[in-house]
């Protein structure tokens, strides 16, 4: 390593430690990491930068990685006292006491002087001998509880409290440490070979998943204990809690070695990703191989393609590359393709969502094929999948060709797109849509109907397959006529909702409309009816005719919303366009009136808004959905893991929400926890969606209400995200005074304001020129204030208390109000601040406005103001005393004594006293003459 290195490594650890000092510990960690990155040799310098890096993961909280540094710097210098002490500290964070204590106990032994660890050395003391009688007490009650769960003659009703008991014990770090130490976790596996009792099976899947949680360690054991096929055999379930227990499970092994979390916006560790690569290679590989497993149950087969959906992608554990060349394309275009009517010894066992999955899964796999030659290699996988069925010439190769490429349709479109582009593909759909085998009718209407997706393709399809669909619409088969009336449906909307675009005759997209709500309310037995008839709708309430009629059909919106509780993904499109539609809520685009006059002269159609459209008639619409229940309907559908779905549904909750009245009803029906997971999971657009209904319910609600407990701190980031030159005004001011109601709950809600850097989004917003957007920010900042990390920030280098004061004459009373409120806290926590009132050209005029404030509440904070800064030094006071506010303050104590009058005599009466402390004033002495 030469010298220009050694020196360039030494300035980068100085500027390190210069970014440390100043609070920022990103930059020091990316500082400390170059300097690192620089030195080659493991020499003293480098467990220097090793050590300082562990410094600033700690103030980040990031126990994982300081533990790592501090390893590092002390395999290079073994017992330096502060690579000691900062493991120490990690290991504390970690929760793992007694190798904390020895550190703690090893750096007393080296220097019994040290008075820093002496105080940790007691502490962790307690707590090692706390936690040594608490794990004699647990192994006392693990070896009772184990000895009545696994004991199959015992009483069923106590086997259950049981085994309840020891999922609340693997809830526990120090439960989970002696468990999984124990044989509870064999044990486990032997019980569930015989075991009959569902509860006691489910309790027991949950009691492994727990003990795979938070630990990669433990997850080890435990995969060694029972085996990763143990895991698919559990998941083997017609029972559906079981199958969501297993899934659960699965999904904590992953989430142990990923350093995932059950959270919509998780990410990984990439370094623990590295390490633990083997591991997650093995557990998705054995998914992707269980995909197409002839053997397991639909349910399970879900929750695996699920699982994939859930991991493989790039913001997740980057998978999805290894899944293609593992044959999972193929594996998945099977379940695609995969039908009900053909039921054959290898058939597959499907449930009515799996190739709705099977779709969302090929989309989000596409997602991930960023560059051309990716992209050409999954297309190559598809093209080849739908070849190989072709070479069989058989009805059966045909018909699961035309699944296939509707669930392409379904997924990734463009995918889809170019495959039925293909030569020959659509006249073979057409075909089968023109015989009279039932089977083939069906499925072709069902690939017709995606197909119609784009104008120019619907133009092509109306063209060559009206008369077709006509035909078929005549059919006595009730799905094939179903299926027949939604292909009309969506060719006959093939406008959108340009009202002058009408590719049918008048009257009959109304007529379409009654025939699929026919269907919708009586679909007799089959759930499958019902879910076409609403995907009929989600094409023709297009039309706001349509809409008007279906917002007063009270038994056909009870139909919609119980339809979508059902749970059923494959209705989850239907119903939700269909709301989308009721609500306005689609994209709309901007309407610039001079570029209407431009294509008006160029003779180019203008698409016409229906009067039905009027937001008056919006607005109607979206309190008939409210009072309909719909929420429960949304809250049901939110579990589906695509992306653009959830974005439909942001956009539902998000129009309800636009109404007041609605948003307590959404509080109540669970809307918010569905929110939070739309808001930090999905689209760009559908998360801003759902942030803004968050924020609307944040505006007109109590939040310790709307947010009960730790949901007050979740609502912070989307709402934060809000705050960005992309969003709308409307969206920055609701996200604003979102904030400003949680900012004043408590120091927790304001500290993880600061955390997702709110205080300098916020502050942004302080020097916005829109009057609205400036006095949320500044009422925002206001209750910010009421934190003591904020009050330092104001004390730093800088023209915040500069900025609060020029406010205080703002044309705005509100803004200047908030300004007042903001200074007078300033003040009464911070001489500092006190100080840089005086560095404003415009004090004086600030406080003159406030003092003689004919608004009482304005009056109160400037005499708050002046008190504080008066009781603050001599100095300050001097500085107030040498102009005429003494005479104002003097006026003040004259004041009539009620109410707010009364408060702001008081405080006069105070600040006096205190400027007469310091002798700036005296007591005039003729009061008690006559």
């Amino acid at each position: 390593m030469g010298t220009n290195e050694i020196e360039e490594a030494q300035k980068l650890k100085e500027e390190g430690n210069e970014a440390f000092k100043n609070n920022d510990w990103d930059q020091a960690i990316r500082l400390y990491t170059k300097a690192i990155n620089l030195t080659t040799s493991e020499t003293r310098d480098v467990s220097v930068y090793y050590k300082n890096r562990a410094a600033a993961y700690l103030k980040l909280e990031n126990y994982e990685a300081a533990l790592e540094d501090c390893d590092k710097s002390l395999q290079i210098s073994p017992l330096d006292p502060k690579a000691l002490f900062r493991r120490c500290q990690a290991l504390e964070g970690l929760k793992r006491y007694e190798e904390a204590y020895r550190d703690a106990t090893q750096i007393f032994k080296d220097d019994p002087t040290n008075k820093a660890i002496q105080p940790i050395l007691e502490r962790l003391h307690k707590i090692v001998q706390e936690w040594a009688r608490q794990n004699a007490q647990t192994s006392s009650k693990l070896e009772s509880m184990t000895k009545i769960a696994f004991d199959l003659t015992e009483m069923t009703d106590k086997r259950e409290t049981a085994m309840n008991n020891l999922l609340v014990l693997a809830r526990e770090s120090a439960g989970s440490d002696i468990m999984v130490k124990s044989t509870v976790v064999q044990q486990i596996k032997k019980l569930l070979k015989v075991e009959k009792n569902r509860e006691i099976f489910i309790t027991g899947i949950r009691i492994i998943g727990e003990l795979c949680k938070h630990s990669v360690e433990k997850t080890k054991t435990v995969l060694k204990d029972v085996g990763i096929p143990w895991f698919l055999e559990v998941l083997d379930s017609n029972d559906e809690k079981q199958v969501n227990a297993a899934e659960h499970c699965m999904q904590m092994v992953l989430n142990s070695f990923s350093g995932m979390e059950n959270k919509p916006d998780t990410r990984p560790k990439q370094e623990l990703i590295d390490k633990n690569k083997k591991y997650i290679d093995t557990l998705l590989s054995c998914l992707v191989y269980s995909v197409n497993n002839r053997a397991i149950t639909g349910l399970a087969r879900d929750a695996i393609i699920e699982l994939l959906i859930r991991n493989v992608h790039y913001t997740q554990l980057n998978w999805a590359t290894e899944l293609i060349d593992m044959g999972g394309i193929e594996r998945l275009m099977e379940c695609a393709s995969e039908l009900e009517e053909f039921k054959y010894e290898s058939a597959m066992n499907i449930t009515k969502s799996t190739r709705t999955i099977a779709a969302v899964c090929l989309a989000r796999i596409y997602e991930n094929m960023y560059y051309d030659t990716l992209r050409e290699k999954f297309m190559n996988k598809i093209q080849d999948f739908i070849k190989d069925k072709l070479l069989t010439p058989d009805i059966e190769s045909k018909v699961r060709v035309t699944v296939a490429i509707t669930a392409l349709l379904r997924g990734p479109l463009d995918v889809g797109n170019a495959i039925i582009g293909k030569e020959g593909i659509m006249q073979m759909i057409l075909v089968m849509a023109n015989t009279e085998d039932e089977l083939q009718q069906k499925v072709a209407c069902e690939c017709i109907i995606a197909a119609a997706s784009k104008a120019d393709k619907a133009k092509a399809i109306i063209n060559q397959g009206v008369n077709i669909l006509k035909q078929l619409y005549k059919s006595k088969n009730e799905h094939i006529r179903i299926r027949a009336l939604v292909g009309l449906c969506k060719l006959g909307s093939s406008g959108g909702s340009d009202a002058s675009v009408k590719p049918f005759a008048e009257g009959s997209t109304l007529k379409l409309a009654e025939a699929c709500r026919k269907f919708l309310l009586h679909p007799g037995k089959d759930q499958d009816i019902g879910k076409w008839a609403a995907e009929g709708l989600s094409y023709l309430t297009l039309d706001a005719e349509v809409k008007e009629k279906l917002i007063e059909d009270k038994a056909a919106l009870q139909a919609l919303v119980e339809l979508a509780k059902s749970g059923d993904q494959s209705v989850l499109f239907g119903v939700v366009t269909t709301l989308v539609n009721l609500c306005n809520a689609y994209e709309k685009q901007e309407v610039i009136p001079e570029m209407i006059e431009l294509a008006k002269f160029a003779k180019q159609h203008i698409p016409e808004e229906h009067e039905l459209d009027d937001p008056d008639f919006v607005t109607k619409r979206i309190l008939a959905l409210g009072k309909a229940n719909v929420t429960t309907a949304l809250v049901a559908l939110a579990k589906t893991e695509s992306n653009n779905s959830k974005e439909l549904i942001s956009r539902v909750f998000n129009a309800l929400c636009s109404e007041n009245e609605l948003r307590g009803v959404i509080v109540a029906q669970g809307g918010v926890k569905v929110l939070i997971s739309l808001a930090l999971n999905g689209t760009d657009k559908g998360k801003r969606h759902a942030s803004q209904a968050v924020a609307r319910i944040g505006i007109t609600m109590n939040p310790e209400v709307a947010f009960p407990g730790q949901r007050a701190l979740e609502v912070i980031r989307p709402l934060v995200s809000l705050l960005h030159p992309d969003c709308t005004g409307l969206e920055n001011f609701e996200a604003l005074m979102a904030l400003c109601n949680i900012a004043q709950m408590s120091e927790v809600a304001r500290q993880r304001i600061l955390k997702e850097d709110g205080f300098s989004k916020i502050e942004h917003y302080m020097f916005e020129d829109h009057e609205y957007l400036c006095r949320a920010a500044t009422q925002c900042m206001c209750n910010m204030t009421q934190s003591e990390e904020v009050i330092k920030r104001f004390e730093g280098e800088n023209d915040r208390v500069k900025l609060a004061v020029s406010f205080c004459l703002d044309e705005d009373k509100d803004t200047a109000m908030a300004a007042a409120g903001m200074l007078a806290i300033l003040t009464g926590n911070s001489k500092i601040c006190c100080e840089k009132v005086f560095g404003s050209k415009n004090w004086l005029d600030s406080l003159h406005c406030l003092l003689a404030n004919p608004v009482p509440n304005m009056q109160y904070r400037g005499v708050c103001i002046v008190y504080n800064i008066i009781s603050s030094s001599k100095e300050l006071s001097e500085k107030l005393i040498e102009t005429d506010i003494m005479e104002i303050l003097m006026a003040l104590t004259k004041l009539p004594m009620d109410g707010t009058m009364k408060q702001i005599a008081e405080i006069a009466t105070k600040a006096l006293e205190e400027a007469e402390k310091w002798g700036v004033i005296k007591k005039p002495e003729h009061e008690d003459d006559d």
